[in-house]
């Protein structure tokens, strides 16, 4: 089997750097982890993710003309889609579009009010 983006697969890690670990695939081929890869939050030292030896699903994201392969443990993971049903979609829409009108509204009555009062309110006469 052929290693293809998109694809998503068993590796065990072999090697740890400051910038991300090298896991290893099928057919004893090598891919990197990138440290940005390992986990949703921010990775200030990989060592409290991984360790040699660990058994990681990854999925590969991007394959080099090289060989080199890149690999992401986070976008590995199953994450189940909530479909929202049409309703709920509409709903949500309106409530988003009443509160834009309504605080496009304030603003625009808070900048004529501060614009008038700048330019000495209305008929107001400069000497």
């Amino acid at each position: 089997m052929s290693i293809e983006v998109g694809s998503k697969l068993q590796g065990k890690v072999t090697g740890i750097t400051n910038f991300g670990a090298f896991v290893e695939l099928e057919a004893g081929k090598t891919g990197l982890v990138h440290i940005s890869e390992v986990a949703d939050n921010y990775v200030k030292d990989i060592n409290e993710h991984l360790t040699v030896g660990d058994e990681v699903k990854v999925k590969v994201i991007n394959v080099e003309k090289d060989g080199k392969i890149g690999l992401s443990i986070k976008k590995a993971k199953d994450r189940p889609v909530r479909q929202k049903n049409p309703r709920e979609r509409t709903e949500n829409f309106e409530a988003k579009m009443n509160r834009f009108l309504k605080d496009s509204e304030d603003r625009l009555a808070s900048l004529k009010k501060h614009t008038e009062s700048k330019r000495g309110g209305r008929g107001a006469r400069r000497g």
